[in-house]
């Protein structure tokens, strides 16, 4: 099991998007759930990023959003950083 961390800016970007998108509450809750079990499975289509963000992973929220992730394998811990559409987030 991984353990889940929200940064506190996660949490302040989490609260003010899912005010704009409550349809999506049990998404990211089911999300979340699936990442402390395996943050690789491949239904959240996690992946490396690139350049200036290349310590970092994304996983899928939806066609449209993305969760950033940091992800330390070795202590079992993913800390999740930001959430928001692929420009807002990249």
């Amino acid at each position: 099991m991984y353990k889940i961390i929200r940064t506190d800016s996660f949490v302040k970007k989490a609260n003010k998007f899912l005010k704009k998108h409550p349809d999506l509450q049990n998404k990211l809750e089911n999300i979340i759930n699936l990442l402390t079990v395996n943050p690789f499975d491949s239904s959240l289509k996690t992946h490396k990023l690139k350049g200036n963000m290349k310590e970092f992973y994304s996983c899928s929220l939806d066609y449209k959003f993305r969760i950033i992730l940091s992800i330390i394998v070795v202590e079992n811990k993913v800390y999740l950083i930001d959430i928001g559409s692929h420009d807002e987030v990249y």
